[in-house]
């Protein structure tokens, strides 16, 4: 297919030599399909993130670094370089994620380059090589379901132990991709995290436990769907005390069992969590409606 504009500065700069087809478009951004080399990678391109909310994006943003002072003024300030300062930031914050997380063994896609607002990375594929389908296409047996769902849980450990929490997981930012198996045993089909610009810093972001809470709150709910029993489970309050404490650890044991301590009740939080709540479930269904 003919090349998108947006792609030909990396066509020229030899780390893409062709476009294959387009993947996927979303608010955020268009994927493309495209050859390098022997090899078939995707091309993520950002849009201009014109559909998040004020508030939405300063919880996220939250405790961001802008090493260049000049860029964090104008962002302050609101002005138009600073739009596009703090656009270029939240493009950033993915790669900068991906990067992390893939150095600390999450499942996440291989980050390759990142040029003029396309990140170059793996692409993540099923068993017969084409792009691996999201979890909310997919039907799973109880089996399945708890398999993956335990599996999620350790990436979210995992991705805690390296500061990160995605801020908005849940079945339609997940893979499930094939790996093959060795010396021509069967395969198996794994989960792989994806879009992470909204990613924040465990320790740095205030809002970081309200977020991780809520993502294992969705692989709960999804899950639970084919498995009924998780629905009865405290995987986030339970790994959330644990990383307050210190002692998470990769290697540990959850029981999806947490005993609430007793304690005042802050209704402005509460109200918050109701409010997100309800912007999540209005997210969920605009996916739903154009997936």
């Amino acid at each position: 297919m003919k090349p998108p504009a947006r792609l030909q500065p990396l066509i020229e700069e030899g780390l893409i030599d062709s476009v294959v087809r387009q993947l996927m478009s979303g608010k955020e951004a268009m994927v493309f399909v495209v050859r390098c080399g022997i090899e078939t990678r995707c091309a993520k391109i950002y849009k201009e993130a014109t559909k998040r909310s004020f508030r939405q994006a300063v919880d996220y943003t939250e405790n961001r670094k802008v090493k260049n002072s000049r860029s964090a003024r104008a962002m302050a300030k609101g002005s138009k370089f600073g739009r596009q300062e703090q656009e270029a930031a939240w493009q950033s914050a993915e790669v900068d994620a991906l990067y992390r997380l893939a150095g600390a063994g999450v499942r996440v896609p291989q980050p390759y380059n990142f040029c003029d607002g396309v990140l170059l990375m793996e692409l993540v594929t099923d068993a017969h090589g084409d792009a691996a389908p999201r979890l909310n296409d997919v039907a799973f047996t109880p089996e399945q379901a708890l398999q993956h769902h335990a599996t999620l849980v350790k990436e979210v450990v995992r991705m805690l132990g390296a500061g990160v929490v995605h801020g908005d997981l849940s079945e339609f930012n997940i893979l499930l991709a094939h790996t093959p198996g060795v010396d021509g045993a069967d395969g198996v089909d794994e989960p792989v995290i994806i879009d992470l610009p909204q990613a924040v810093d465990a320790a740095g972001n205030n809002h970081a436990q309200r977020m991780l809470l809520r993502d294992v709150a969705n692989l709960r709910d999804y899950f639970g769907q084919f498995a009924p029993t998780l629905l009865a489970t405290q995987f986030g309050p339970e790994i959330w005390s644990l990383y307050q404490a210190g002692l998470l650890s990769t290697d540990m044991v959850l029981t999806g069992r947490f005993e609430r301590s007793p304690a005042s009740v802050d209704t402005q939080a509460v109200l918050r969590e109701i409010d997100d709540a309800l912007a999540e479930e209005a997210a969920r269904k605009l996916r739903m409606a154009s997936a």
